[in-house]
């Protein structure tokens, strides 16, 4: 089989084939659908076998706490997301009794629509010898292997303890869930064994790297399945405008989690450019609003990955900037905490097939961690209230370890909670019409308070899946200060109130200069005077934590391009970006270095003030 193609890879309009998917039966036909690699170019590195035993074979995963330091260990964009620190504090985490699902489409197609089901891993790779699979398909072709799901594998499933490469040397590679099972499925054959049938996938996770730029009758599917059953949603939400690529569903889907991503560094070292993140670049990782007004990605983590090779079973390659690539770093932490959850009785809640996406959703929202140029919606002055993610960060980038903390924190029920925590609850009829989460926030000056609460949009049950919103509740979150007095300002000091999005984001820097202040998150319905979803009741997710305010120093505020210095070339990004706002206001553009509202001289200022700053990780001779 050969390796990913040097050329573009076209995007197809895939049509109904074959008897099986005559039976389908949908009322659409699946349309645009493009693999989320469109247009990836490989860089081959000429990896060599590796000679020397690093580890001596043991069972279970490699922990990093077995050897000085994370930097023998691939790919470390893992890393740059937590997930190797967070296996250094609880070395169990390997995905043990977790299982996903990854839907993986066929590679190549006979005639622009026949898929050559091509869609498998290489499992004779040395990273994926003894990864847990099972596979599905429903063709009569022998099954093929595919370089696009080789290389997602291998980022969430693959355990090499003597990789080799001639410009790394030796390393150990490990992906985000190594001891977990997963189900591969070929796209079509999913959409007819589980999302037409609206069977119970019986797995934790959906994942997939694929998508299409209409919502279907499949998309719709896959938003019922993740409300009926609980079951975890992630995909890719696409690759920027240089890949023509709007948010893509199922990613853009409102009970999905949708996955962009974060640009590696860009230097002349390999190494470097692997182990380093700046910034999610809309040329690079769709952004939002959706078609419909809501807010996505979700949230974004890095794609440029060490991957493994479906050409050679010692190969490993460079993904690129990719969202089908940052997706699965995304799943694999999703993985470790719902294998956490599935441990702890206390913490069950967080899995329960009623509502425990949501939780799940929430958590990883709450716990991101906000890059230069984060803001609510459009770039302004002022916050919007109305759109409660960034449209290229959505709540920022993967924090594992937050991500755990804010879990194992556990559930805090209306009243007075801890500083971190989270809930799943009911809000209606026979419930209260409003919960209230009262916060002490020790020594307020310089935190800041971040909240999210996710609920499940709803859906039928049976193709095409149309929505049901009678059934749909729209959620609001306040957040007001209560102690000391504050009669002289408005006690309430944030809120989110979106009209078409199912999550809600509050991320407040507090200016209470006092020993300690209460604070109160306040979940409710939007409209109060409005009808009630057509159950009286509806259920939602909520997670808090009260952190240190992030500082203002980091270099990608300047270094607008990631080659680790601040020169002429950030200069003429900037330039290049206003422009582009002048021609299109409502684009996003990154270069608003004072955050004032506007790409304008006083930002070439700051950056003239920074010129020739570099980054700490940058060595002599490193920059392009």
């Amino acid at each position: 089989m050969a390796g990913i193609r040097r050329e573009e890879v076209e995007a197809r309009e895939v049509g109904c084939w074959g008897s099986n998917i005559g039976r389908v039966g949908s009322s659409r036909h699946l349309r645009g659908t493009t693999m989320i690699q469109t247009g990836v170019r490989v860089l081959r590195f000429g990896f060599l076998a590796c000679l020397t035993v690093l580890f001596s074979a043991t069972s279970g995963a490699v922990r990093a706490a077995d050897f000085d330091g994370v930097e023998l260990l691939q790919p470390q964009g893992l890393n740059q997301a937590g997930i190797y620190a967070l296996r250094q504090m609880d070395p169990s985490l390997t995905g043990s009794g977790v299982k996903f699902a990854v839907i993986c489409r066929s590679y190549m197609y006979d005639g622009g629509n026949f898929p050559r089901n091509d869609y498998r891993p290489n499992t004779s790779h040395s990273c994926l010898g003894s990864a847990q699979f099972s596979f599905s398909d429903c063709f009569d072709t022998p099954a093929e292997v595919s370089p696009h799901s080789t290389a997602i594998c291998s980022i969430l499933f693959g355990e090499d303890r003597d990789a080799f490469s001639s410009q790394l040397g030796n390393f150990i590679y490990q992906g985000a869930a190594p001891a977990a099972e997963a189900d591969l499925y070929e796209f079509w054959h999913f959409l007819i064994s589980k999302v037409h049938t609206h069977a119970d996938p019986a797995v934790d996770i959906v994942t997939a790297g694929i998508g299409t730029q209409f919502e279907d009758w499949w998309t719709r599917g896959i938003e019922s399945l993740a409300e009926h059953y609980g079951v975890v949603v992630v995909a890719a939400i696409g690759n920027g405008s240089n890949a023509y690529h709007p948010p893509l569903y199922p990613g853009a889907g409102a009970n999905a989690i949708g996955v962009g991503v974060v640009n590696s560094v860009n230097t002349q070292n390999i190494a470097t450019n692997l182990a380093h993140f700046s910034l999610a670049y809309p040329q690079h990782s769709t952004i939002g609003p959706t078609t419909d007004g809501r807010c996505k990605p979700d949230i974004i983590a890095p794609g440029n990955c060490l991957a493994a090779s479906a050409d050679d079973p010692a190969l490993y390659e460079l993904t690129g900037n990719w969202s089908s690539f940052s997706t699965p770093v995304v799943a694999g932490a999703a993985g470790l905490l719902v294998q956490k959850a599935k441990q702890d009785a206390g913490l069950a809640l967080a899995v329960s097939p009623d509502g425990g996406n949501c939780v799940i959703k929430a958590i990883l929202m709450n716990s991101a961690k906000k890059l230069p140029y984060w803001h609510r919606g459009q770039l302004e002055t002022a916050d919007d209230h109305v759109a409660p993610l960034d449209y290229v960060q959505g709540a920022g980038m993967l924090n594992a370890v937050g991500a755990y903390r804010q879990l194992t924190a556990g559930r805090g029920e209306p009243g007075d909670v801890s500083p971190t925590g989270w809930d799943l609850n009911r809000l209606g009829r026979d419930a209260a019409l409003a919960n209230v989460y009262r916060i002490t926030v020790e020594e307020p000056a310089g935190k800041c308070i971040t909240a999210t609460v996710v609920w499940n949009r709803h859906y039928s049950r049976v193709p095409p899946f149309d929505p049901l919103p009678e059934k749909d509740g729209n959620l609001r979150l306040d957040l007001w200060v209560v102690e000391p007095d504050t009669s002289a300002e408005d006690p309430r000091r944030d809120y989110s109130d979106s009209e078409v999005d199912n999550v809600e984001h509050i991320h407040f820097h507090c200016r209470t200069v006092a020993a300690h202040a209460t604070y109160e998150l306040v979940v409710s319905y939007s409209d109060l005077e409005g009808a009630l979803p057509a159950d009286g009741s509806l259920r939602y997710a909520v997670a808090w934590h009260v952190g240190v305010s992030q500082g203002s120093d980091n270099i990608f505020w300047h270094d607008v391009n990631g080659d680790g210095v601040v020169d002429e070339r950030d200069i003429a990004v900037v330039l290049d970006n206003h422009r582009a706002g002048v021609e299109s206001p409502e684009s996003y553009q990154i270069g608003d270095v004072n955050t004032d509202g506007t790409i304008d001289v006083s930002d070439l200022q700051i950056l003239l003030d920074n010129r020739n700053r570099q980054a700490d990780w940058l060595a002599d001779g490193e920059s392009k």
